[in-house]
């Protein structure tokens, strides 16, 4: 009986060492969709009242976990009958993140025209702020629910060969990193003004150690901001090179002098900008005037 028992701790011990050798395998694999993710987020989350900033990203962290409870049962499901959807929707996932990393290459050289609109001098009512609260909050879990499916397809992608128990474990790890960690450091960033903020006014003294440390985390939250808007771009579009060349055979032996990492970006830089390119014809003939016939 106690053979049999430390038999059993032996097997769980092995399985959970599998399991953490397979988890950072499937964290470097999805290292730059949680960059992303993480630059989003920070950026979606950013922009409200100070007394505001948490509840809102409690909120959007309460929708991210709800997005996962959905995709990973369907993802597991696929994993054990259609394993052949998984690399397909691996690859259009790719698609949309080379479109995304593209257009947002596109639109920092080619900005959108704006119409300049007279000033609004009237403060906004408590009831349209939380209005638009509830708007941003729809919009940052809409778009956590397309980089959670990438999440979990490429972290699926790299453990298909293993047996489905394995594949639960490894997933699930990831899926939990991909909320709670990014979100945890994403409250840290949003709130960096505040607590620079504090540090200023903990005493009354002028250009002690603590108003230089609290201007700097005041005057570092955009810069950290765009910075990582900036490595998410680069992120979106290595990742999704990543996928089309370990994915596509032919892709995968192209060019075999250039090094691999440049290879994926400049195969995820290119599939990004024919997408956009599709798309911006598309658009362009569904948005085109009729011509009035005479």
């Amino acid at each position: 009986m106690a053979s049999g028992f430390f038999a059993v701790l032996d097997d769980v011990a092995t399985l959970l060492d599998d399991v953490a050798s397979m988890s950072k395998i499937a964290t470097k694999k999805t290292a730059g969709i949680l960059g992303d993710d993480l630059a989003v987020n920070a950026e979606k989350a950013s922009g409200f009242a100070s007394k505001r900033e948490l509840p809102v990203l409690w909120a959007i962290t309460k929708g991210s976990l709800l997005n996962k409870l959905i995709i990973l049962p369907i993802a597991f499901l696929l994993s054990a009958f259609l394993p052949w959807a998984v690399t397909m929707i691996l690859v259009l996932g790719g698609l949309y993140l080379a479109f995304e990393g593209a257009e947002k290459i596109y639109e920092f050289f080619v900005p959108h025209k704006t119409t300049l609109l007279p000033p609004n001098l009237e403060l906004p009512s408590k009831k349209n702020i939380l209005e638009l609260e509830k708007t941003k909050i729809k919009s940052a879990i809409v778009t956590d629910f397309i980089l959670s499916i990438e999440i979990v397809i490429i972290a699926l992608g790299t453990v298909l060969d293993q047996p489905l128990l394995n594949q639960i474990l490894v997933v699930s790890v990831i899926a939990l990193i991909a909320t709670v960690g990014v979100y945890g450091i994403v409250a840290l960033i949003v709130r960096m003004d505040e607590f620079g903020t504090r540090l200023i006014n903990i005493n009354e003294r002028n250009n002690s150690i603590s108003d230089s440390i609290g201007r700097f985390f005041v005057s570092a939250l955009p810069l950290v901001i765009k910075s990582l808007s900036v490595i998410g771009t680069i992120a979106l579009l290595l990742v999704s090179g990543g996928i089309f060349v370990h994915n596509i055979s032919l892709l995968h032996h192209l060019f075999p002098s250039i090094p691999g990492l440049l290879l994926e970006f400049l195969v995820g830089l290119a599939a990004g900008f024919l997408v956009l390119l599709i798309y911006k014809g598309v658009k362009g003939m569904l948005l085109k005037p009729k011509s009035k016939s005479s």
